[in-house]
């Protein structure tokens, strides 16, 4: 992002910042970040998935680009239409998933596994059929790995847009980071590069 687009796009990010740590306040989703000290979690400080992470424009702007990816999966879209509160509280579910992100990032091991368990659990409950006969279940491990792709390519896409540059090396390394926990809520064959992540897009 040129100085010229930060300094005029300042007020506005500062707005939606307030207005997101409002809607989202810290301390209230039970996850304890500071325990045990020096618990890296999944990642550590040293990750490129900690950096990306910590951009709230790139975020922000990637989570709705993610979202709206995700929604261009039939399978995907009727799970959380058939199964998800969102039509009910909004601003639960973005909660919801705003803590898993990051809890599954920053926390410490044993509260991010904690965390994925739980949502493994719930996953194990979401079934459905379509209008045209297709079944879907929210841990078939292909549509987990669509619902990632989108995420990590969202955020990385709005940090390289709003935020900084990152090389497709660095963003090499920020997929394969990322995909652990893909794959720990039961994703397979989740790609692990750039290149990868391009060719499955072009494939679904």
């Amino acid at each position: 992002m040129s100085a010229v687009f930060r300094s005029i796009a300042a007020p506005a990010t500062a707005q939606i910042r307030r207005w997101v740590l409002d809607a989202f306040p810290r301390g209230q989703s039970g996850i304890e970040y500071d325990l045990p000290p020096g618990d890296a979690g999944l990642f550590g400080a040293g990750s490129v998935t900690w950096r990306v992470h910590a951009e709230f424009p790139g975020m922000l702007s990637g989570g709705l680009c993610a979202l709206l990816l995700q929604m261009l999966h039939p399978l995907a879209l009727a799970g959380v239409y058939d199964h998800s509160n969102f039509r009910d509280d909004l601003v639960g579910r973005l909660r919801r998933t705003t803590n898993f992100v990051a809890c599954t990032t920053y926390a410490p091991r044993g509260e991010a596994e904690r965390l994925i368990a739980r949502v493994r659990a719930i996953h194990a409950r979401v079934r459905g059929t379509l209008p045209d006969g297709r079944d879907y279940a929210a841990d078939d491990p292909q549509l987990l790995t669509w619902v990632h792709v989108t995420e990590a390519y969202g955020f990385l896409q709005g940090c390289r847009r709003y935020c900084r540059p990152v090389p497709e090396a660095v963003a090499d390394r920020y997929y394969d980071e990322c995909r652990r926990v893909a794959e720990a809520l039961g994703a397979r064959d989740v790609p692990a590069s750039e290149a990868a992540v391009s060719a499955d897009c072009e494939r679904m």
